[in-house]
């Protein structure tokens, strides 16, 4: 589905990325594992053509999505491919209320008002209050009901549980659970690695702008030092 082949980005003349490669099939939940500041948002951005507004840019390597090449494409274009994000840090629209955030960007599909919130109850209580209004695990709930609104192939979270409370943390994990559940392809970042051990396919790990190690749950908990080496702060 989604390959990333040789990736490297550049913020004008500080190189960012030197060589990213991953691949996420149908189906699959695959991770981006690293230390703050080694690459992956850049990664995510790079991929969902973000990086030009952020005055960067891809200069080397592959994105393909379904043998499409997605490089230098325009981030709507890659949208209309069948990527959806949530964004670090949520970016759900303040001055909008629940319900327009939700229907602002929303495609024909599985995924609709009622299902989104059959899925997060909660936004169907708050769907007349400003997006600013909400709590940070409301924004969340939000920022993702938002991204499945587009019915994405596939689906990329950028921390998807930081700085959220124990409680809401545990529910977006039981949605991330039955999404998979339900087919649904995922490209995730969260630091939480007892969570993504247990929801991933795969992992990716990012060093410095490079792809340093990728394997499975099973070899990546059988591998202390790795964790250490990459992953620990």
């Amino acid at each position: 589905m989604l390959e990333v082949e040789g990736l490297a980005a550049s913020y004008g003349p500080a190189r960012i990325l030197h060589d990213v490669a991953f691949t996420v099939g149908a189906g699959e939940v695959v991770t981006l594992l690293g230390r703050n500041g080694m690459g992956k948002t850049s990664t995510v951005r790079a991929v969902m053509g973000l990086l030009p507004a952020l005055g960067g840019r891809a200069t080397e390597g592959r994105i393909r999505f379904d043998g499409a090449d997605l490089l230098g494409l325009p981030a709507h274009a890659v949208a209309r491919k069948g990527l959806g994000l949530v964004p670090e840090g949520r970016q759900v629209f303040p001055t909008l209320t629940v319900r327009e955030n939700l229907v602002a960007t929303a495609r024909p599909g599985r995924w609709d008002l009622a299902s989104v919130h059959a899925l997060f109850p909660r936004l169907r209580e708050r769907e007349a209050n400003m997006g600013r209004d909400l709590s940070g695990g409301e924004q969340q709930m939000l920022a993702i009901g938002r991204a499945l609104m587009t019915n994405p192939r596939l689906l990329v979270l950028d921390e998807a549980t930081e700085g959220l409370a124990p409680l809401i943390r545990a529910e977006i994990w039981a949605v991330l659970a039955r999404l998979k559940g339900e087919g649904q392809s995922i490209l995730l970042i969260d630091k939480n690695l007892v969570q993504v051990l247990r929801l991933a396919d795969r992992h990716v790990i990012i060093e410095r702008g490079r792809t340093v190690w990728s394997g499975d749950s099973a070899a990546l908990e059988a591998a202390p030092g790795l964790r250490e080496q990459y992953l620990h702060v």
